[in-house]
């Protein structure tokens, strides 16, 4: 693949990505998730931490292999910094050949269980991003360079916490990339007041990572707005947790999931590279992540880089978006497994 720049950063990253969301922790919402691990288990059935490193490994490297050079993790994400940084350790993976990023503001307490009673917790005060700040940096090292909030919302007020952000410009300071992860309906209004934010006259976020795939488009204007200001722009659940794959079988959804098959056939090629050459042919996005959770899914996520997007394929497919309100709605009730 060839590499770009993350925004107006000097950090390179590939068009494609990998997210480790579903790789570090037993139990995740995508879709058909139990299955994609469902070897990675002892004899008792539960899931192995030893299996579920080497498991992640092999996805790993198979990402490495095709060129893929952007890695996300998140404190959050089970073991995921820990997976990453020794499969950077073992194959002697230097700094300055990758990029990684990586997210505070989660707290995972499911306890290596795929059903839990709260899977996550979310903070966002200083004390947490101070703890976690730590956390990730004794993990990923040298290897660190991006730290996200996770899932920043109006709601949480951490674009509010002028410690929070005090504590955030000093790591810019000394030459850690800040940026924000979106969640929600209101991901464009969140992004707005981001881009105001300033210290000392400089911008302090240099990132966003957001949800856009073909059935949540409402962050496009201000999305495009930000990268034409120099921030890089990273795309997450660019299938929508499964929707836009075989795995969406939810009668509500068959009408959508017929008119994405027709153009897929059309196309010649599987749902999921469909849906992610959509987002591969925005050019104000930097980076899409693959949130595959086995080698084969993420075979089948690169064929989308040698779709030819056309107008033909945007004209059947740029009705599929939902009302925000509906898409957020949808993913709340998807089901841990």
């Amino acid at each position: 693949m060839n590499l770009r720049p993350l925004g107006s950063t000097s950090l390179l990253v590939s068009p494609l990505g990998l997210g480790l969301a579903a790789l570090g922790r037993p139990g995740y919402i995508n879709l058909g998730h139990a299955a994609d691990l469902g070897h990675a288990t002892d004899l008792h059935g539960s899931y192995d931490l030893a299996a579920m490193e080497a498991h992640a490994h092999e996805v790993l490297d198979a990402a490495w292999n095709a060129g893929v050079r952007y890695f996300d993790a998140a404190r959050s994400y089970g073991e995921s910094e820990r997976f990453l940084s020794s499969w950077l350790m073992a194959r002697n993976v230097a700094p300055s050949s990758v990029t990684i990023g990586s997210k505070w503001g989660y707290t995972y307490t499911a306890g290596w269980q795929v059903q839990a009673p709260v899977h996550e917790v979310k903070d966002h005060s200083l004390a947490v991003l101070q703890r976690q700040w730590q956390e990730s940096r004794a993990l990923l090292g040298e290897h660190l360079d991006l730290y996200q909030i996770h899932s920043a919302t109006l709601e949480s007020g951490v674009l509010e916490n002028q410690e929070v952000l005090a504590a955030l410009a000093q790591l810019k300071s000394v030459g850690v990339l800040i940026g924000l992860t979106l969640s929600g309906p209101n991901q464009a209004a969140t992004l707005r007041r981001a881009m105001e934010i300033a210290c000392d006259g400089v911008r302090l976020f240099d990132c966003v990572q957001a949800t856009w795939n073909l059935l949540e488009t409402s962050a496009t204007a201000v999305l495009r707005e930000a990268h034409a200001a120099g921030m890089g722009v990273i795309i997450k659940e660019a299938l929508a947790n499964g929707r836009l794959t075989s795995r969406s079988t939810a009668p509500a959804f068959a009408t959508q999931r017929a008119r994405l098959e027709r153009e897929a056939e059309r196309m010649k090629i599987t749902l999921d590279a469909l849906a992610l050459a959509a987002v591969l042919a925005q050019p104000w996005i930097d980076v899409v992540l693959s949130g595959a959770a086995t080698t084969q899914q993420l075979l089948s996520n690169l064929a989308a880089l040698e779709v030819q997007w056309n107008d033909a394929a945007n004209t059947q497919l740029e009705s599929l978006g939902e009302p925000p309100e509906l898409y957020w709605k949808t993913r709340q009730q998807l089901a841990w497994n």
